[in-house]
């Protein structure tokens, strides 16, 4: 997927690649999703206009070089497309997977709050050289009343769920950050596979939603990686400045989102460095 920074560990047997693969073609750790089109591919939606409320219908296609939908795509993660939607100040944050029919129109609901909104395809064109991640802008109707950027913190709660946030983004550096999934206190050693993952983490540069999309060193069923508490990940911050960062976890059957604001920092912060903060904002779960 495109701008990941993965360990060359990552997923062999899942659709992945490595690092090295990713970096070849996307530019290491440069921010992907600024643009509508790119390497010859464009994000095309039926409206750019949309109501606002649950179960929103969106249609779009991913067109090709040669301008028709393209129908062919290597799976990524288990999916041929990954989609997210969050609107312009970080609010909203949705990962979904929509339906492609055989003309290569894709169809998907999300629920919409009046805004700005940022939606990304993260994809791998059969025959393309690598993944890329392509944005668009749409307008969401109705009184817009945004929400000021939540506070850095290095726990979020997610109903009974505390998911505690260790390491630093260095902008330029490939660092480590590990989540670590607790529920009523006790630490989850459960967590089911999502995603051929126990963990999915999307990162959004605060200012302009520049898209980073990393993934958990190892996976389920590798021999050596554990289903929690710990989900380890490798993330480069091209830049410096102000991240959100979107964990989805799966356990007991329903996939929830952990939403943290986190600050480049010089250098790497040391392992356990918990400030003890609880972030309330931002957070749900996929039933």
């Amino acid at each position: 997927m495109s701008t990941h920074t993965e360990p060359t560990t990552h997923h062999g047997g899942h659709g992945g690649h490595s690092a090295h693969d990713a970096h070849r073609g996307h530019g290491g750790g440069q921010a992907g999703g600024l643009a509508v089109s790119a390497e010859g591919f464009t994000l095309d939606v039926d409206s750019a206009i949309l109501a606002a409320g649950p179960r929103q219908h969106v249609g779009f296609r991913v067109l090709g070089p040669d301008g028709r939908p393209v129908t062919e795509f290597v799976a990524e993660h288990e999916k041929d497309l990954h989609f997210i939607a969050v609107r312009r100040d970080t609010a909203g944050f949705q990962h979904v997977h929509p339906v492609r029919d055989e003309k290569g129109d894709w169809s998907t609901e999300l629920d919409l709050e009046p805004g700005d909104w940022r939606f990304f395809a993260d994809i791998h064109p059969a025959g393309h050289d690598g993944t890329l991640t392509l944005g668009i802008d749409v307008a969401v109707a109705g009184h817009y009343a945004p929400i000021p950027l939540p506070e850095a913190a290095r726990t979020a709660r997610i109903d009974a769920y505390d998911v505690a946030l260790d390491g630093a983004l260095v902008p330029g550096e490939a660092s480590p950050l590990t989540l670590t999934v607790s529920r009523n206190g006790e630490p989850v050693t459960d967590l089911e596979p999502y995603l051929a993952a126990y963990g999915h983490l999307v990162a959004l540069r605060v200012g302009d939603l520049g898209y980073l999309h990393v993934h958990p060193e190892g996976h389920p069923g590798d021999g050596t990686t554990a289903p929690g508490p710990a989900i380890r990940f490798l993330a480069v911050a091209p830049t410096a400045g102000a991240y959100r960062l979107f964990l989805d976890f799966q356990h007991d059957g329903v996939v929830r989102t952990a939403a943290f604001t986190v600050h480049t920092a010089a250098t790497a912060a040391p392992h356990g460095d918990h400030h003890g903060h609880h972030e309330h904002h931002g957070l749900h779960a996929h039933h």
